[in-house]
């Protein structure tokens, strides 16, 4: 059975290439919303650190109409460290949007994100975004996705695939690079002529695989997936059953399905081979397993999650302040919601730590990890945070360590000093390309290198560099690498900040927090130059006298502080020192509070 009257599509694309934007736009053309609807920008990132940092986290589902068709939407995130939601949910599509910016070009997650469409043998369509950008390079670019499909091994039919010039904010599409149409029908007709209509089964026992899985606190945990094979009613009794044999087969009942339409999930009794599915009701279901007919358990194979590459551990806050800002403390409040996220994530590993009240969490890259941690927070969640560290593997007897392909677009004064620090961080170039005015420079470089050097690349670019990575292989370990040149400042004493403890404090180095902030023994309030820790008393206050001496009192200037961010201060953080995260604020201190205590610890 081929089902004419539907097509499965993902857009894939590297962050910031304008995937949610466009997607907006086939919405709008596709008859989702009545004529007089208030509609906000990106209206797929529903979630509210997709809207703060304009990104797409979690890849999402929706549905538009065209002369008759309904065309299922994924939109995927293009981050390399939510690699995981792009890799399962290619197993529902029949083709992909690879979708490019017209001036950025191919960038490194676009090349991952297509290996794996390319794997799965689906048909690609490439839409040049952003052509109105004053610099694009519409031929050049083209070139560049081509090269990369040959690099990538495409056969002939997807090295054929057909180009689109789009400009998603304007909501315009054609073939013509120079000449635009008034709408996205050309997009629409292509999606509709190229990409093939599921095709399977509908008579046969049931396959659907789980390929993504929502909670809700109301029904519990609820499958999404594509059905391969046959067809399925509400409350029909089903068996789960795993292609890689880790669990026993069960039998279970799926009690509602919905499929989605527009923005929303509709209740329906039925649904066949093609469609792709929500389904509530079966308690204990993860993403792999495959839901078949009760009477012939077949699971389809899943598609291996690429590992996780860094490591942090989550413990309970034991500082002087803690359960000052937090609902939820305990160490069992903490594990719970941690395993909990494993429901939803399938690419985070959680395991015990050493002590009762530690778990370590293993993910895809800092960004992976700094947004579970800012998710938990919001939550009310308080705990504390190690530095990240990279995960090693031991391969015939010899330590490899995880390299990332990093890509970096700086401008052409910049590049010495950028490949001087690449080379203290073990960076090797694979390669050096003029584009303009500006310099394109392409490394293999260790997980662990790239640690805490976002913030340097911005100052040394004067914030006009782009930096973007994405995980490329493991290889031996290359050597040691200096994580931080800088020493901290460390709170001498518990009480609260002052105006004149900071000013004389601020000659040692940069503050991160200003006058009345309530601080502890052993917190880092700010950096020193140097690369030894520094002790500052910035609860003194100044001695009170009977005398007055002319300009004395005059008002004490502080530099502004400081104000680091999650990602920069994860970033910042040496192996002696934690990130105590609350609802409220981000505190940084030492592993140890003490000040003699670390001083003898030191010197062991």
């Amino acid at each position: 059975m081929i089902r004419n009257d539907l097509r499965n599509i993902a857009i894939i694309a590297h962050v910031d290439h304008g995937k949610t934007t466009l997607v907006d736009e086939l919405l709008k053309q596709g008859g989702v919303y009545r004529e007089n609807q208030v509609v906000e920008e990106r209206v797929m990132d529903n979630n509210a650190l997709e809207r703060e940092r304009g990104i797409t986290i979690l890849a999402k589902n929706t549905a538009a109409h065209y002369k008759g068709v309904k065309i299922n939407i994924i939109d995927t995130p293009g981050h390399a460290d939510f690699g995981g939601e792009v890799e399962r949910v290619l197993k529902m599509v029949d083709g992909v949007l690879l979708l490019v910016d017209a001036a950025e070009g191919p960038m490194p997650q676009t090349r991952f994100v297509l290996q794996k469409a390319l794997e799965l043998g689906h048909r690609i369509i490439i839409v040049i975004n952003k052509i109105d950008r004053p610099d694009a390079r519409l031929d050049e670019v083209g070139d560049e996705v081509l090269e990369l499909l040959m690099d990538l091994n495409a056969n002939y039919e997807q090295l054929d695939s057909p180009i689109i010039y789009c400009s998603g904010r304007a909501g315009t599409a054609s073939k013509d690079p120079h000449k635009q149409d008034e709408d996205l029908t050309v997009l629409f007709e292509t999606i509709i002529d190229y990409i093939p209509a599921p095709q399977g089964d509908e008579e046969g026992p049931l396959q659907m695989l789980v390929s993504s899985i929502d909670y809700n606190d109301y029904v519990g945990r609820i499958a999404i997936g594509r059905i391969e094979r046959g067809a399925i009613k509400a409350n029909q009794e089903v068996m789960v059953c795993d292609y890689h044999g880790e669990m026993a087969p069960y039998r279970a009942k799926a009690v509602n399905l919905y499929q989605i339409d527009g923005l929303q999930r509709i209740q329906v009794d039925s649904a066949k081979v093609g469609d792709i599915i929500c389904l509530s009701g079966i308690e204990n279901i993860t993403i792999g397993n495959t839901i078949t007919d009760a009477n012939t358990p077949e699971p389809l194979p899943f598609v291996k999650i690429s590992e996780p590459t860094v490591e942090m551990t989550f413990s309970v806050n034991d500082s002087p302040f803690a359960g000052q800002d937090g609902k939820f403390v305990t160490s069992r409040q903490l594990r719970d919601r941690l395993y909990r996220e494993l429901l939803k994530d399938v690419s985070l590993r959680v395991s015990d730590g050493e002590s009762t009240d530690s778990f370590r969490v293993a993910g895809r890259g800092e960004m992976h990890l700094s947004i579970l941690i800012e998710t938990m927070r919001r939550e009310g969640y308080e705990f504390a945070v190690s530095t990240p560290r990279v995960l090693y593997k031991e391969i015939k007897g010899q330590c490899y360590e995880p390299i990332e392909r990093l890509l970096i677009d700086i401008p052409e004064d910049a590049v010495g000093s950028v490949m001087e620090k690449m080379g203290q961080r073990k960076g090797e170039l694979v390669q050096m390309a003029p584009q303009g005015s500006r310099m394109r420079l392409e490394y293999r470089i260790p997980s662990r290198g790239l640690f805490g050097y976002r913030n340097e690349f911005l100052t040394d670019t004067r914030g006009e560099g782009i930096l973007n990575a994405v995980f490329d292989c493991y290889q031996p370990y290359k050597g040691e690498i200096t994580r931080r040149q800088n020493g901290s400042l460390i709170a001498f004493e518990t009480g609260e900040a002052v105006t004149y403890g900071l000013y004389n404090a601020q000659e040692r180095g940069t503050l991160f927090i200003g006058a009345g902030t309530p601080v502890y023994e052993g917190m880092v309030v700010g950096m020193s130059p140097k690369s030894e820790d520094l002790a500052v008393n910035v609860c003194k206050k100044k001695q009170l006298t009977n005398t007055r001496a002319s300009g004395s009192d005059d008002a004490l200037r502080l530099i502004p502080p400081r104000r680091l961010s999650l990602e920069e201060a994860l970033e910042f953080i040496n192996e002696d020192e934690l990130l105590e995260v609350t609802p409220k604020t981000f505190r940084l201190r030492k592993r140890i509070l003490n000040n003699a205590q670390r001083m003898k610890a030191r010197a062991k």
